[in-house]
């Protein structure tokens, strides 16, 4: 048919040549054939207010596109959507050939324009975001700080300085040895037969046919007196060891503390008096110590020592015996043990006492259990 069809006689229709030049129908409208029939569109007029339909609702949906945009990259994303070179701002921009030479000003100003709203709203979105950031970043100087969480001293440790403390302001030094000891120092310089029970490998550590770990800090005491004339003031403090089954009140590893004064005319009353200090220091003033007899190879006479209890003031209770807390052993050092290290017994006397620093801790801090000072439970030492 092509564009050779018209208005039938008698009825109504179109021509080609008179819908060109929009002589019959809507001056918006014109026909083109589609399958063989005529069909309208829009012409320019209708065309322009289309174009400025869809700038300004690209310029709505890009400016709220802009506002949600929650970083950096989401903004990044958004400005390549609407004004990158592929855009759909671009893309608009691209009909404006389909508009009379007259109107594309028109457009194109309102496209532009919508183009520089575009851009200002990611720069000042852009502002906003990095201001975020740098404010979460910023600090305060006037904010109260975050204290760290410090640790503390082990109660063990607490209690051995403690007790250092409270011997080196009566004026004895605090000394230390080899926890690795010969059986000289251990056992025979301190009046110890071969045939003495502690002796047997089933009660030490030997390291060797004449090496051990030692027993208890005494040996500290006859290496010092080994280098040292009379007078003497010192406490040996450090890590002792025994063949001894773990349970609420032994451990094979312990720590203790001794103490031994050398000088002309040292006699028992002198020991009593520290003892005393001793038992206010950790139980309490009006404490007392209570001295019974008892054995112990290197001191003679020797004695068990004990504190009035703290708990019940010396009424009787569950912690104590009878009023009193065994605290450990004392006496005057025997004259055999001058002798193994040089010193006159007849011109020189000295006393020595020596507890277990667990002991002591354990009545400080109410505890039962001799192992809870060794298993490292954060919440059970984080109570100290």
């Amino acid at each position: 048919m092509g564009e050779r069809w018209g208005r039938r006689r008698g009825g109504r229709g179109w021509s080609a040549e008179g819908a060109r030049r929009g002589r019959v129908g809507a001056p918006s409208a014109r026909l083109v054939l589609t399958r063989g029939r005529a069909q309208p569109i829009m012409r320019a007029g209708g065309y322009l207010l289309s174009m400025k339909a869809k700038v300004e609702e690209l310029r709505s949906r890009g400016l709220a596109e802009v506002t949600a945009a929650a970083d950096r990259a989401a903004l990044d994303a958004v400005r390549v959507k609407y004004l990158g070179k592929k855009g759909l701002l671009t893309d608009l921009l691209k009909g404006l050939a389909k508009l009379p030479p007259e109107e594309r000003p028109v457009v194109g100003k309102l496209a532009n324009g919508v183009k520089t709203v575009l851009a200002d709203a990611v720069a000042a979105r852009r502002d906003e975001l990095a201001g975020a950031a740098a404010a979460a970043e910023a600090i305060d100087v006037t904010i109260p700080g975050i204290a760290p969480a410090l640790g503390h001293p082990h109660p063990l440790i607490e209690t051995q300085v403690r007790l250092e403390q409270v011997f080196e302001s009566l004026g004895f030094e605090v000394v230390e040895g080899p926890e690795v000891e010969d059986e000289y120092h251990n056992f025979e310089a301190l009046n110890t037969p071969p045939d003495h029970p502690a002796r047997d490998e089933h009660d030490s550590f030997y390291l060797g046919p004449m090496l051990l770990l030692r027993t208890h800090t005494s040996p500290v005491q006859i290496r010092v007196m080994e280098g040292r004339q009379p007078p003497i003031k010192v406490v040996a403090t450090g890590r002792c060891f025994r063949r001894d089954e773990a349970d609420a009140t032994h451990l094979p590893v312990f720590h203790q503390i001794e103490g031994l004064l050398v000088d002309e005319g040292i006699n028992f009353r002198h020991l009593r008096g520290i003892l005393d200090v001793i038992a206010e220091t950790f139980g309490g003033e009006g404490a007392v110590a209570r001295v019974r007899p008892d054995f112990f190879p290197f001191t003679e006479p020797s004695a068990e020592f004990a504190i009035s209890c703290f708990v019940c003031g010396g009424r009787g209770c569950r912690v104590c015996t009878e009023g009193f807390i065994e605290l450990g052993g004392c006496g005057m050092v025997d004259p055999a043990v001058f002798e193994s290290v040089g010193y006159d017994p007849e011109r020189y006397t000295g006393f020595a006492f020596g507890f277990g620093i667990e002991r002591i801790a354990m009545l400080r801090y109410g505890i039962t259990d001799i192992r809870q000072l060794y298993d490292n439970d954060m919440r059970f030492l984080a109570q100290f």
